[in-house]
């Protein structure tokens, strides 16, 4: 009889230590409350986040277009193409998606963050034709905030999500400057002023002549992204791709 080798055993071990949480701790979906063996449940996330659920999205912004418009470019980005060159999302940030976010970003519900970059990591692998990243680069907060909040979500979702596209993070690839008001809290027509020349490259022979991929938990107007996205092209980068959770539908 064959004896189980040391691997074996840890994985059984795993499973078994696995389960007992589960029983003496039942998990339940973050979204509907049932009882699931997940963060979310089965039903949930076919309804969310499934194909029935995917809309035609500009490529460039990741937008919703009109029925049958799939792979076209918004009116928006034809006019004035942003410096970022595609953007991936798993959902739109609408009820209740937009619950799970602040739950994240506010409520210090860091297990989301897992739960995020495999969504996201399944809408990228799902993308035809979609080059990966050679870096990922989460988008860096300023020194006052990550010091109130004691985390960066772009950060907790960029690990997990660099571990299963098996890309290299480099956390620090972009630096906030300054600290930046809040871009959801300022007058439209002043948000570009807000971020303007907040970002640094402290290393540009990492971007120079690469794909970077660029982790974020919510877009809203883009200009966050594009000033990152501007900066890194000003070092060379041969090309930018957005990869984040969610995307504000415009108004």
């Amino acid at each position: 009889m064959e004896l189980p080798t040391h691997h074996t055993i840890r994985r059984l071990l795993g499973r078994a230590s696995g389960g007992l949480l589960r029983a003496l701790l039942p998990l339940s979906c973050s979204l509907c409350a049932a009882d699931s063996d997940d963060l979310l449940c089965p039903g949930c996330a076919a309804q969310f986040f499934g194909s029935d659920a995917a809309v035609p999205r500009c490529p460039c912004c990741a937008n919703p277009l009109p029925a049958g418009a799939d792979k076209q470019l918004c009116g928006a980005c034809r006019s004035h193409r942003p410096a970022f060159d595609v953007t991936l999302v798993a959902a739109d940030y609408a009820m209740p998606i937009d619950q799970l976010v602040l739950q994240l970003k506010f409520g210090h519900r860091l297990a989301l963050a897992t739960l995020f970059a495999r969504l996201l990591r399944d809408a990228v692998l799902q993308q035809p034709g979609f080059a990966l990243p050679a870096l990922l680069c989460p988008v860096p907060l300023g020194p006052r905030r990550l010091a109130e909040r004691g985390y960066n979500q772009a950060l907790e979702i960029a690990r997990p999500l660099a571990r299963s596209l098996g890309v290299v993070l480099h956390p620090r690839l972009a630096v906030r400057m300054r600290d930046t008001t809040a871009q959801s809290s300022v007058a439209p027509d002043q948000r570009q002023q807000n971020i303007a020349g907040a970002f640094a490259i402290p290393d540009a022979a990492l971007v120079a002549g690469r794909h970077i991929g660029l982790v974020d938990d919510v877009m809203t107007s883009g200009r966050t992204l594009n000033e990152l996205a501007a900066t890194l092209k000003r070092h060379g980068a041969a090309r930018v791709s957005n990869l984040v959770f969610a995307r504000t539908p415009p108004h």
